[in-house]
C-alpha cells in the first residue's frame, strides 16, 4: 500500500457519487403504445384485453365495465419527497357484451391532494400545563394506601 490516501479518497469520492444517484421507483402498470394499439375498438373482448394488457390495476367502482391501468415513476434524490417523472392512466370502456367499446389515454384528470400537517382538536382533552401538573392534587387519599 503506498498510496493509501488516494485509495481513500477514491472511495470517499465513488460513495459520495453514489449517494446523489436518484432511486427510481416504478408502480403499477406500465401500458405501452404498441399494446394499447392492439386492441381494437369494437373487436377485442375482456379476454383479449387480459391476454395483451393483462389485469388492471382497478376496475370502476361505480361501472364494472370499465378497467383502467395505471403506472407511474417516480425519482426520488436523497432527502427529497419523491417527484413524479412519467404517470399512464388508461382507460378501457366495454359495452354490455364485453366487447371493447373504447380506450383512451386519460391526461391531466389527476389532482394532487396536498398533505396538511394540521390536527383534529379532541374536545375535552385540551389541558393547559398547570391542568396538567396540577390535576392529581386532592385525588390522593392516604386511606387507600396499601398497609405493610
Amino acid at each position: 500500500m503506498k498510496h493509501p490516501t488516494k485509495i481513500l479518497l477514491c472511495v470517499f469520492s465513488f460513495l459520495t457519487m453514489t449517494a446523489c444517484a436518484p432511486v427510481v421507483a416504478k408502480r403499477g402498470n406500465m401500458v405501452e403504445d404498441y399494446k394499447i394499439q392492439e386492441v381494437k375498438e369494437g373487436e377485442s373482448t375482456r379476454s383479449d384485453v387480459l391476454r395483451i394488457l393483462g389485469s388492471p390495476t382497478t376496475v370502476s367502482t361505480f361501472n364494472p365495465r370499465v378497467w383502467y391501468y395505471m403506472g407511474q415513476t417516480t425519482e426520488k434524490k436523497g432527502i427529497m419527497d419523491p417527484k413524479i417523472v412519467d404517470e399512464k392512466i388508461v382507460e378501457v370502456a366495454f359495452n354490455s357484451d364485453g366487447i371493447v367499446e373504447s380506450i383512451q389515454d386519460v391526461k391531466n384528470k389527476r389532482e394532487d391532494i396536498p398533505i396538511t400537517r394540521a390536527k383534529t382538536p379532541t374536545h375535552g382533552n385540551d389541558l393547559t400545563l398547570a391542568q396538567q401538573l396540577l390535576g392529581n392534587l386532592g385525588r390522593f387519599n392516604p386511606s387507600d394506601e396499601v398497609k405493610k
